[in-house]
């Protein structure tokens, strides 16, 4: 362990909010992971542009955690500092139809706010276990919807600890992804636009939505959510489901027999489980259909 970089975080970050050889099975939805070298809770943008931009200066590895709902961390763990955002850096701020969000808040806490106002166009967003950073990032999207269409403008880091103001079209939104997934930004905050509605008829369509996202996903399992992103003019859990792979397991890790597009944890598996079920998917898909799926989930550490 680095005794003089730690020293240094502690000028940036009080030391109850650095912990050590954190189990990474508490941070991310899939409830697997070894254990981390350290985790620096970070809860202004002041302390995230002084820890980065130190981290960058030494070349220091590190990872921006949101909520851990698209990550899966090796059994081995992480060597490195998992940077995660915590306190003031989860707020939300409501001001006409507008909504400001710090990059670490929920988008169900988001949801709840856009409900409880009246405004309409984050129902689809609702179910979604990420934080609006990473939700950003990947432009995540559900049922129609996707970040793309209520983002105003995110307020970026680069490497240097530069902030700059992205509008809509400048984060190149595609399909789960965004100008964050090919260059060095970190998200700080979010201006979205909605619509005034009426609070009942959004707070019904959430729950319609709940209810679907319920009945059709295995929701009851430790996951990533959707595992694959949807190859063009197909559907992954058709194809995973027409391979013959419906309930294929290997340890505790298994493709869900309620959606074949989730990988779950069925409550014993190991990191390595849960990769080679992924790997093993993508290789028939592949062999059977001349498809190759991309997995929305990111790999990160020591398998």
């Amino acid at each position: 362990m680095n005794t003089s970089m730690y020293d240094h975080i502690r000028t940036i970050v009080p030391d109850e909010r650095i912990l050590f050889h954190e189990p990474m099975s508490k941070y991310t939805t899939f409830r697997v992971g070894g254990v981390a070298e350290s985790i620096v809770i970070v809860q202004s943008e002041e302390e995230l542009v002084k820890l980065i931009t130190y981290l960058n200066q030494i070349e220091q590895e590190y990872f921006v955690l949101g909520n851990g709902s698209n990550l899966l961390v090796g059994d081995k763990g992480y060597r490195g500092v998992i940077v995660k955002m915590g306190g003031p850096m989860e707020e939300v701020y409501v001001e006409g139809t507008r909504i400001t969000v710090k990059a670490g808040a929920l988008l169900s806490k988001v949801a709840a706010a856009a409900r409880t106002n009246s405004l309409s166009g984050m129902e689809f967003a609702a179910g979604i276990p990420g934080s609006v950073g990473g939700a950003i990032v990947m432009n995540a999207g559900a049922y129609d919807g996707e970040m793309k269409q209520i983002v105003e403008s995110v307020r970026v880091m680069d490497r240097d600890g530069q902030i700059m103001t992205l509008d809509n079209d400048t984060m190149e939104f595609g399909y789960r992804t965004s100008i964050i997934k090919n260059r060095p930004f970190i998200v700080l905050e979010v201006t979205l636009l909605l619509t005034a509605g009426d609070a009942d008829c959004i707070g019904a369509r959430m729950e319609e939505l709940a209810q679907l996202r319920k009945s059709k996903q295995p929701l009851e399992y430790p996951s990533a959510g959707s595992t694959f992103k949807r190859p063009e003019g197909n559907y992954a859990g058709k194809l995973i489901m027409d391979a013959g792979l419906r309930g294929y397991r290997i340890g505790g890790a298994q493709v869900s027999d309620k959606h074949c597009g989730f990988v779950i944890n069925r409550g014993n598996a190991a990191a390595a489980d849960i990769r080679e079920v992924i790997e093993e998917v993508q290789e028939r898909v592949k062999e059977k259909f001349h498809v190759t799926l991309e997995p929305e989930v990111i790999f990160l550490g020591d398998f």
